[in-house]
């Protein structure tokens, strides 16, 4: 079965792959945006990372006629009411600048005590087939917002982001392995709750 994932992301691509593979889900080819006849991609402009994910998993399956993933995620706040939140990729105002972002925040937070620093990494994972089934599930990883970027692994706020898990201690997410990370974060806890829905439909696509 081709899955496509509404993304050209590779770390995004590979997380799913090795997700399904650690779960014994055989047969399925995860599939770039690339990798597909171009399309107009959607406007992301839901109010929610639930609604930005459908928006890109509907808008997949609908012009290709495959089985689409799509993922909206970002970075949570306590202090600042839940934001960056669905604005966390284009917090500083050019989409994906991840160096841009953490600079801004970073700033906003300056002068912030420790003791209210807490965030979240949310993930929504959505996944819509062409004849229009709809599956979403959430993932949150809490943690701290640190004082400055520390690691050189994950992309986005990692740097940024001290998980609460004892397994992290003292190790930001950009400091983990790709297999702790996929163990913790908030994409693969939301992916997790999708592995039975992938594998039963590999399962009927070869029935």
């Amino acid at each position: 079965m081709q899955l496509l994932v509404a993304s050209n992301n590779a770390k995004k691509l590979a997380e799913l792959e090795r997700i399904l593979v650690a779960a014994g889900v055989d047969g399925v080819e995860v599939t770039p945006l690339s990798a597909v006849p171009a399309y107009d991609e959607p406007v992301e402009d839901g109010r929610t990372f639930a609604d930005n994910a459908l928006i890109k998993a509907r808008a997949g399956a609908r012009e290709t006629g495959l089985v689409c993933i799509a993922d909206d995620s970002g970075l949570a706040v306590e202090e600042l009411n839940g934001m960056p939140g669905v604005l966390s990729a284009r917090w500083a105002g050019s989409h994906g600048d991840d160096r841009a972002n953490n600079d801004l925040l970073l700033g906003q937070m300056a002068h912030v005590p420790d003791g209210r620093r807490a965030c979240a990494f949310v993930s929504v994972c959505a996944l819509v087939t062409p004849e229009g089934e709809e599956h979403v599930a959430e993932g949150r990883w809490e943690g701290t917002l640190l004082r400055e970027p520390v690691g050189e692994n994950g992309f986005g706020y990692d740097p940024l982001f001290l998980p609460a898990d004892d397994v992290a201690v003292g190790r930001s997410s950009a400091q983990l392995s790709p297999e702790e990370k996929n163990a913790l974060s908030h994409r693969g806890k939301a992916l997790q709750q999708l592995v039975e829905v992938i594998r039963a439909l590999e399962v009927a696509g070869r029935a």
